[in-house]
């Protein structure tokens, strides 16, 4: 497929038909409860096993809504019901022994053995081995975690903790009650990385390998997200990394916005840590289950239980008993050894539901081929957004501008449009009047991701004519 700028110009709707004809992975999306216009409207609990909840065709309403909210909270995906009902089905009829006894017919694990599962198929998402991923607890838990195991300062060297300035929030409030419960003051010990040329805190990689050089003496921890959440910008996590490592700084990526939206190869990368929630594009569902990949060299056990000082072989953390050697968990003993590998920082059992909705979902990345054929299509599918949008009147394109990278390589699946201030909330209760949804983020951005597992060219199209829609209302 090839997205020809005049051809947008002359027919959009018309082309994004033909575009969507010839997409290969068109039939993802039916792999998706798509909610209906109406039912995005309405105000009442809809009938939870009705037919237009199930399969999101309402019948008083044909028109689906234009949903391009991917990077908030990814689409139900069909798999789900049936996979948690099969897990209800388990419960009910099989009790504790759920957790041991493997059914005939079922697809699902036993739960004590869930989380490989889920590793299992997420491992070539982030491109990393089985071992060196656990599916396990909430996003900014897994930082602390890691940076209970990984940030040990050094007040008379290093001890810094290098973020940008406009990080998610909560990276912030981790980083700064980190330096507070070392006894550190996030003042002189938080460093925030800034753009010098971008009003929007676009940075440039010579941006950020500059503060790291600047504090590199000083910095023992580097932690960055691979897709900022408010630009949309996708960061060289290979370049970075190899960089701050250069200069002796354990690097913790936050993928919150990344995973499942572009390739990534952790490992190759040699990446020491990451973290990531699964709600956005991985579609397990509102505040799903999180997951971490400890990069192999950092997650060795050197030492069996038997040997004397076993706690000597490997790199403390805190700990629970879900992360002590599988063949040792269940003897109950006040010794915590480690099973080598990520599943050793792992903490409590496992929510088996929360990992029953997340496999669900990933059972569909692996019915798309993967995260690269999908990547494929999303560069397609925000380039043709993109050109929709820059072929709009000048007098719609005068109340707003796109500040993620123009650079299909330095984005990922998401477009943040900043609005002429004060125009936020009218559009945004424009483009809800119409079915549309996307996110805002106040005062004036609003982003939009076509999430390539289920949007269409023609969602493009439907937003584009929408937000014209809005804009003219705003200018009255």
């Amino acid at each position: 497929m090839v997205v020809s700028a005049a051809s947008v110009a002359a027919d959009p709707r018309q082309r994004a038909r033909e575009l969507d004809r010839d997409d290969p992975l068109s039939f993802t999306r039916g792999e998706f409860v798509i909610p209906s216009k109406s039912q995005i409207a309405s105000t009442h609990l809809p009938d939870p096993v009705s037919p237009a909840v199930v399969t999101g065709d309402d019948p008083n309403d044909s028109s689906k809504c234009i949903y391009l909210c991917g990077n908030s909270l990814g689409l139900q995906p069909k798999r789900t019901r049936t996979r948690i009902e099969q897990f209800l089905a388990t419960w009910a009829t099989q009790g504790v022994q759920g957790h041991f006894k493997p059914l005939k017919g079922s697809p699902l694990p036993t739960w004590v053995n869930a989380d490989e599962r889920a590793a299992e198929l997420v491992a070539p998402i982030v491109g990393a081995s089985k071992s060196e991923v656990a599916v396990m607890q909430t996003l900014t838990t897994n930082i602390h975690l890691l940076m209970s195991a990984f940030y040990r300062p050094d007040v008379n060297g290093k001890f810094k903790i290098i973020l940008e300035s406009k990080a998610f929030p909560s990276d912030h409030f981790a980083v700064e009650t980190q330096l507070r419960h070392h006894g550190l003051d996030p003042a002189t010990s938080m460093v925030t990385i800034s753009s010098k040329t971008s009003s929007d805190n676009v940075l440039t990689t010579e941006e950020i390998l500059s503060v790291i050089e600047e504090h590199a003496s000083t910095t023992a921890l580097l932690l960055l997200p691979g897709i900022q959440y408010y630009t949309g910008q996708l960061f060289d996590i290979p370049t970075i990394t190899a960089f701050a490592h250069k200069h002796g700084i354990f690097v913790i990526w936050d993928l919150a916005h990344a995973v499942g939206n572009v390739p990534l190869s952790l490992h190759d990368w040699d990446v020491d840590a990451a973290v990531w929630c699964s709600y956005k594009y991985l579609n397990s569902g509102p505040g799903c289950i999180g997951g971490l990949f400890v990069h192999s060299r950092n997650s060795t056990v050197t030492r069996l239980i038997t040997d004397e000082k076993p706690e000597e072989g490997y790199v403390n953390r805190l700990a629970g008993w879900w992360g002590n050697d599988k063949a040792t968990r269940f003897i109950m003993a006040n010794k915590f050894h480690p099973v080598s590998g990520a599943a050793g920082f792992q903490i409590s059992n496992p929510s088996v539901l929360d990992i029953t909705s997340l496999c669900a979902s990933l059972e569909v990345f692996h019915a798309a081929g993967g995260v690269a054929k999908l990547r494929e299509k999303s560069i397609l599918l925000t380039g043709f957004l993109e050109e929709l949008l820059d072929s709009m009147s000048e007098e719609d394109k005068a109340l707003f501008r796109i500040i993620t990278p123009r650079d299909p390589k330095q984005r990922g699946a998401q477009l943040s449009l900043m609005l002429k201030p004060g125009l936020l909330e009218t559009v945004m209760r424009e483009l809800e009047a119409r079915g549309i949804v996307v996110d805002e983020r106040k005062p004036d951005v609003i982003r939009v991701a076509p999430a390539p597992l289920y949007n269409t060219f023609e969602d493009c199209v439907d937003f584009v004519e929408g937000l014209a829609a809005a804009l003219a209302v705003s200018r009255k």
